[in-house]
């Protein structure tokens, strides 16, 4: 799907046809999409390689100028999902005259811009355009990780009384989604700095601010995502321990019970043999046999709570 956006007086606009100092969003597009795209001088490869799920974080420039950025964005693919939280190559292709966005999946910081919520933005400056978009993807992350960590602590609090092994799972998933995360922000962070030191494409001392802010933000990203692994990381070996532990609490229960209750079937299997017995010519032996029955089991019960094995 293409849709081109070109920003006005009046903010930014939709617009039909390609002219200059437009925006191009590019949404998993046909054959037939990148043919008209690739007519307009835009190299072919510049289209399809953000479109591959493993394309790595990487620029290219070819000899004429033209510019292919490609770095990773998170997206949530939902709770149901093995990796709730995973990244997708997102490419920037910019030109002389247009800039091009190309990604397989509808993405959220993409439709932030399009919708013209983002203040300040002018599709005729291409960089900073780039670079706002950079600022937004670190951001994007910082924001998925602080719901991964309330996620994290609800399942901690269920954990702690659970004898299943579905919450270690659950925090297995979102420790796979930090692998990805942390591979993604890290070969986002050489893109960034190599964008600062080669000075792929001309910036001002404002675009210089802004991408200084894009590497300081992917840092911090990348700093709570490896904390948060490592606190994932042990919780979940705590975890083991704790179901099993609780497992072992339930076990000692009932073992506990069994004993107890075992009590008065031995007293009666006892005294109910055919043999001659103290209290079997009373009127009231079963008063006497049910007392010892009810005292020893007392006795075994208070053993038991002296050394904490009920």
């Amino acid at each position: 799907m293409i849709s081109i956006y070109k920003s006005t007086e009046n903010g930014l606009e939709s617009i039909e046809e390609i002219v200059n100092g437009c925006w191009i969003n590019l949404i998993d597009p046909t054959p037939g999409e990148i043919e008209k795209l690739t007519a307009l001088g835009i190299p072919q490869d510049f289209i399809t390689y953000p479109l591959d799920v493993d394309e790595r974080s990487r620029t290219e420039r070819e000899d004429d100028g033209k510019i292919l950025i490609v770095i990773k964005v998170p997206v949530y693919l939902g709770p149901k999902v093995d990796v709730p939280y995973t990244t997708i190559p997102m490419g920037f292709v910019l030109t002389d005259k247009v800039l091009l966005t190309v990604c397989r999946h509808p993405h959220g910081i993409l439709e932030e811009f399009s919708s013209g919520r983002v203040r300040g933005l002018s599709t005729a400056k291409r960089n900073r355009f780039i670079l706002k978009v950079l600022l937004y993807t670190a951001n994007k992350y910082l924001a998925y990780l602080r719901d991964i960590n309330r996620t994290v602590d609800a399942l901690e609090d269920k954990a702690q009384v659970s004898m299943k092994n579905k919450e270690v799972y659950e925090l297995l998933k979102f420790q796979k989604s930090m692998v990805y995360f942390t591979t993604a922000l890290k070969s986002n962070e050489l893109v960034f700095e190599r964008l600062y030191r080669s000075q792929l494409f001309k910036m001002y001392p404002d675009d210089e601010d802004l991408l200084e802010d894009v590497i300081t933000e992917n840092q911090q990203a990348i700093e709570m995502v490896n904390i948060s692994n490592n606190i994932l990381s042990s919780m979940m070996d705590a975890f083991a321990s704790i179901i099993s532990n609780n497992l072992n609490v339930v076990m000692k229960f009932l073992a506990s019970v069994t004993i107890i209750m075992s009590i008065p079937t031995i007293v009666t299997s006892f005294f109910g043999m055919n043999v001659e017995l103290p209290f079997e010519n009373m009127h009231l032996a079963w008063i006497i046999v049910i007392g010892i029955s009810i005292g020893v089991g007392a006795l075994v019960t208070w053993i038991f709570m002296r050394r904490d094995w009920f």
